[in-house]
């Protein structure tokens, strides 16, 4: 039971941690993967689409929404703003839509014309929603009830059938405030349906990565699963012990609040795993959609009190003469509704920790992230990955892509837009590539 119970805690976010035998290489010797790796590369073609620029804020404080969600109505392509606030959207000319709405937990939906939007410095503003007390007909008296109805309701709120879907996923590796590792990847996206056995699959369309090994300190990280890993935050997909009948009774739940998403009233319900239970659970918010009790978003982190099975569920391997000490695991996973039906659309994971050397007086900490946006959906049914063809959870896949390349690698793909930070460490991590 406890072997188990600690692989489905750990299955969320893992990486493993070497001693990296290239520790006297400068980043100019970095070996990246041939050419050939990177053949399908594409130039912007701007008779084929428009891209549009701009930033998400609050209309009150003028302070930038983290990852709010950007979509072209009455289509599956969309975005999701960044750290910054910032968003990148690029939509087919063939694609004739009149509309964009723009969505954020607490605020109230917004649709702008495309025909208004410029390339750059678009700035939508959105108002906080104010809930009157005659639209909030159910009083959650009982947390645990609004809990249990999520799993309960799967085949009604969740679609049943598997989908084809395009996302843009990026990993980093973080030492102190120092990016010393990038990932990107465009990837297609088998997604079984939510009453499935099956797994989820992942395809990489394309991708590049720089890292600068001598920043690593003499350790080299390597992120394992990439894509397929974000895929397992799907708390609805693999509910494990977050939200799996043989764990809702080791949580206490608590009624927090009221809010919109989606223009829809909203429970948010606050829990925490119980006291005298000795492995680490996970504490957090849901966001319960109030008319049919789906949950629409789930923001959690991992209880980091017992030290030592947080590090065992975590470090995969590591060099002897070094402490790795677990300092956070923050999550997040966002659904959207459409046509009566949720479909998973983001997720985010972020671990941060500290290593101590023996005989060397100051720490490194280093953080860890990965985050997935869904840009696309297609109805058509999917056929199953084959053997070759898929990204395997025991894979790295900074090892199998090639190096940074143009400023027009991603083509036509919706990306993620960089964070001011990401984008400087791109800068310099390119420019030590070369």
């Amino acid at each position: 039971m406890k072997t188990n119970f600690r692989k489905q805690v750990s299955i969320l976010l893992s990486f493993i941690l070497v001693l990296s035998c290239s520790q006297l290489m400068g980043a100019e010797n970095i070996n990246f993967r041939k050419k050939k790796k990177v053949k399908t590369q594409q130039v912007i073609d701007t008779l084929k689409y428009n891209v549009y620029k701009g930033k998400i804020k609050n209309k009150e404080t003028g302070e930038p929404l983290i990852f709010a969600n950007i979509s072209v109505n009455e289509s599956n392509v969309a975005t999701v703003s960044n750290s910054d606030g910032e968003f990148l959207l690029k939509i087919a000319k063939s694609l004739d839509k009149k509309t964009l709405t723009v969505t954020h937990i607490g605020f109230k939906n917004k649709e702008f014309a495309i025909s208004d939007l410029k390339p750059r410095k678009n700035v939508f503003e959105l108002e906080s929603a104010i809930i009157p007390l005659n639209e909030i007909n159910i009083y959650p008296h009982d947390p645990l009830f609004l809990v249990r109805s999520i799993l309960h309701k799967v085949a009604e709120n969740y679609t049943l059938d598997p989908n084809m879907m395009k996302g843009f996923y990026r990993e980093t590796i973080k030492k102190n405030r120092t990016y010393v590792a990038l990932s990107e990847a465009v990837v297609n996206i088998n997604k079984s349906g939510y009453k499935q056995m099956r797994d989820d699959q992942v395809q990489i369309f394309k991708g590049r990565k720089s890292q600068n090994v001598k920043k690593m300190d003499t350790l080299l990280f390597k992120l394992q699963g990439g894509p397929n890993t974000t895929l397992l935050l799907d708390v609805i997909k693999n509910p494990y012990n977050l939200l799996s009948g043989d764990f809702i009774e080791n949580y206490d739940y608590t009624f927090k609040n009221i809010t919109k998403l989606n223009d829809k009233i909203h429970y948010v319900i606050e829990f925490k795993q119980k006291e005298g239970i000795d492995l680490p659970l996970y504490y957090g918010l849901f966001y319960i959609d109030a008319n049919n009790l789906a949950l629409s978003s789930a923001k959690f982190s991992l209880n980091m009190e017992n030290e030592y099975e947080v590090s065992r569920m975590f470090i995969r391997k590591k060099p002897s003469g070094v402490k790795v000490t677990p300092l956070s695991a923050d999550y997040i996973v966002n659904y959207q509704e459409k046509d009566g039906k949720w479909y998973f659309t983001y997720a985010r994971g972020e671990i941060k920790f500290k290593c101590n050397w023996k005989r060397k007086l100051f720490n490194s900490k280093f953080s860890v992230m990965t985050e997935m946006a869904i840009t696309d959906r297609s109805d058509v049914e999917p056929t199953r990955f084959k053997g070759k063809e898929r990204f395997k959870l025991n894979q790295v896949m900074a090892d199998e892509i090639g190096s940074f390349s143009d400023k027009n690698f991603w083509g036509a793909s919706n990306t993620i837009e960089p964070d001011q930070s990401i984008e400087t460490a791109i800068r310099k991590l390119k420019r030590k590539g070369k």
